[in-house]
């Protein structure tokens, strides 16, 4: 099998983006909210906002143009493609670092991230800090290939992922993620794929045990507290997507306005925001992450990853060198305690003032501050 690696080029045909408006036209909306708040949901108010400027006022060419332009190619493994970014650094000494995406979110993750992290020095920076970039998009995400048969769980995108880095030359090299890519990249590090050397998380998962929770200090409180309101409150979609994500699916690749209303709520619910989600992140920036679910039809090949892997957030041990920052609008925020018993060499914890689930995407200055620090520290 080939393991050539392809230029891939973004070409969205206009009749998709007719199309898109044609449907928003002819949404059929719910009548409003009981509240005056988002407890039960988007308010129709936020969503006809959003969707409004959606069909009136966003231009999909200009991310388009980006895509085309920042470095994107194809390789396919396992009979899979997978599309992926690849910015190499002028630095000749720079460090190959993946960084994997999680769900709602994208590859646009870290588009602010990218010329700072390649191109230090031009960014506050010096030259030993400089990254080649490999941003690879979630099998079922984005523009990659939808898996037709189970079996691409966390532990198996790992191995491709160390298999795509191997096809790019890269004989070391160092791994990043939150959410979804925070299982993956955890997952490179428990397997040990070759060629990885140290990893970065900004979502590390670790279960309390049954001593944590006899006197709890004053962040493992905070954890508990948190992990609590998500049960509560903010574990309904993932449970759906872990269950039924083919049922769940065809609303949202049909509908954009139920596939924007499912993602924007994550918007509100995850980021370190006053209230709205334009707070921390542009509406510009939401809806080119919206558009890349919407103009792929990922809303059940994305979610089918949950009935994957759900339970594979926490594994066997690391050994090998892990960093960790942990903003403070997480979802669950690991406390280090817990986070210790599971990787035996953490390197560093980093604690930035602002920020929350989607770390790089709302928080980007903040985020290359902790990744330059973090993989300083490993050889």
């Amino acid at each position: 099998m080939s393991e050539a690696i392809r230029p891939f080029t973004v070409a969205i045909g206009q009749d998709q983006l007719d199309d898109l408006r044609r449907r928003i036209d002819a949404t059929r909306w719910p009548e409003k909210e009981a509240v005056d708040d988002w407890s039960q949901g988007v308010p129709l108010s936020a969503l006809r906002d959003l969707v409004g400027y959606w069909r009136d006022g966003y231009d999909w060419r200009r991310c388009e143009t980006w895509l085309n332009q920042i470095g994107h190619f194809e390789t396919t493994i396992d009979g899979l493609d997978i599309r992926f970014l690849h910015i190499r650094s002028k630095e000749p000494g720079a460090r190959p670092l993946v960084m994997t995406h999680g769900w709602p979110g994208s590859i646009l993750e870290f588009r602010a991230c990218v010329a700072p992290l390649t191109d230090p020095v031009a960014h506050g920076g010096n030259a030993g800090e400089a990254f080649h970039l490999v941003i690879p998009a979630l099998p079922g995400f984005g523009f990659s290939g939808k898996p037709a048969a189970t079996g691409w769980g966390v532990e198996k995108i790992a191995r491709t992922w160390g298999e795509l880095m191997r096809r790019l030359g890269y004989a070391k090299w160092y791994a990043q993620g939150g959410d979804w890519g925070s299982a993956v990249t955890t997952q490179i590090a428990t397997q040990n794929v070759p060629g990885c050397a140290g990893i970065h998380l900004n979502m590390p998962v670790a279960r309390p045990e049954p001593g944590d929770l006899v006197n709890p200090t004053e962040a493992e409180m905070r954890s508990l507290a948190a992990m609590k309101h998500y049960q509560d409150w903010d574990s309904g979609y993932s449970k759906q997507q872990a269950t039924r994500p083919q049922t769940v699916g065809y609303s949202l690749v049909d509908s954009p306005v139920g596939l924007a209303g499912w993602i924007y709520e994550k918007m509100w619910a995850w980021t370190d925001n006053h209230g709205m989600p334009e707070d921390a992140l542009t509406r510009d920036a939401m809806l080119d992450n919206i558009m890349l679910y919407w103009l792929t039809a990922a809303g059940a090949s994305s979610a089918r990853l949950y009935w994957e892997s759900f339970n594979s957030f926490v594994g066997m041990p690391v050994t090998m060198p892990v960093a960790v920052s942990v903003f403070p609008r997480e979802i669950l925020a690991t406390p280090r305690k817990w986070a210790e018993r599971f990787f035996k060499q953490i390197v560093y914890w980093g604690t930035p003032e602002r920020g929350g689930h989607f770390a790089a995407w709302e928080q980007p200055e903040a985020f290359v501050r902790e990744l330059r620090t973090a993989f300083a520290l490993m050889d």
